[in-house]
């Protein structure tokens, strides 16, 4: 027999979707026959695969120590050794500055310095979360940001906090503002483009068209020039959508492709110019939270930005 205490990270969950993290080895199928045959037990009575776990329940498994052999997740955060330039930081969130470079987990390359990696290093080492104390859950990122574009990415210290901000972000309730250079000076200087993004998966870009075909998706930013100068505009646009590439293929297909941009622009335009990448930042996210945010109500209506955008002076 082997027994879990729940605690507050674990608590919240379905108690099939704790399971599959606790005891991955046992199979969804098989979890279900135990359950019924009272083989799973919550405070030593029979429970529901659907049933939210609470905060000091004692989970009971009357199943073979198989199953619970399963190897350690491996723990790479552990060799990184990188620094991380935060931007805000509390008991339940973590704002990090991401340089452009940086991938935010690991990708084709299989480099193990990723922001998530340093993020968890970090707080390994602070003493906020141990893995070996932990029965599901992991420090994660809830938002993505390209690895050649910088700015702000949003981490979860904790569980609750981790499920709050993804259904915030998923329904829109957390704005997110970026910097970019482009060529020339958009026309009118403050608009709405929007239009439809159809990703190519072998090519690792996108596509836009005017009207709506069956592999597109609708792509809304807002954008508004803030200086100009050197043939180039500084522009920051607001995502009302978050698709693949949006910003760099949509001022692209407007005429304005982003500086140091050789994927959607030309390579003539920007061999003269000091970016060795595009030259696009996540600087300021506004957390407008119109619905309840549960632990996180704190956050409602603040915003939080990154200072000192590298190329945001180059036309001054």
């Amino acid at each position: 027999m082997k027994e879990f205490k729940i605690n507050r990270n674990d608590a919240g969950q379905r108690l099939d979707k704790y399971l599959a993290k606790a005891v991955p080895l046992l199979p969804g199928g098989l979890m279900h026959k135990y359950l019924r045959l009272k083989r799973i037990k919550l405070n030593g009575k029979r429970c529901e695969a659907a049933q939210k776990l609470v905060e000091g329940d004692i989970l009971q498994l009357y199943i073979n120590d198989e199953f619970f052999d399963a190897p350690k997740e491996d723990q790479a955060f552990r060799s990184a050794k990188g620094e991380i330039d935060i931007v805000y930081e509390d008991e339940h969130i973590l704002l990090v500055d991401k340089k452009p470079g940086m991938v935010v987990h690991e990708d084709e390359s299989h480099s193990t310095d990723t922001l998530i990696n340093r993020i968890q290093a970090y707080l390994f080492n602070k003493g906020e979360w141990d893995p070996d104390k932990e029965n599901s859950f992991v420090p994660s990122l809830c938002n993505r940001i390209d690895r050649n574009t910088g700015g702000i990415v949003i981490a979860a210290k904790t569980a609750e906090a981790l499920r709050i901000l993804n259904e915030k972000i998923k329904v829109r309730e957390i704005d997110k503002y970026y910097l970019c250079l482009v060529h020339g000076t958009p026309k009118p200087p403050k608009g709405t483009l929007k239009n439809y993004i159809a990703r190519n998966t072998d090519e690792k870009r996108v596509y836009i068209t005017n009207g709506k075909t069956k592999d597109s998706l609708t792509a809304i930013t807002d954008y508004k020039v803030i200086a100009s100068g050197r043939g180039l505009s500084l522009v920051e646009c607001l995502l009302h959508t978050g698709r693949t590439h949006q910003i760099r293929a949509q001022m692209a297909h407007f005429g304005h492709p982003l500086a140091g941009d050789t994927k959607y622009g030309l390579n003539k335009d920007n061999k003269n110019l000091p970016f060795k990448h595009q030259a696009l930042y996540s600087y300021k996210l506004v957390f407008t939270f119109p619905t309840d945010a549960g632990c996180l109500n704190y956050l409602k209506g603040r915003t939080f930005k990154v200072e000192n955008v590298p190329f945001a002076d180059f036309i001054k």
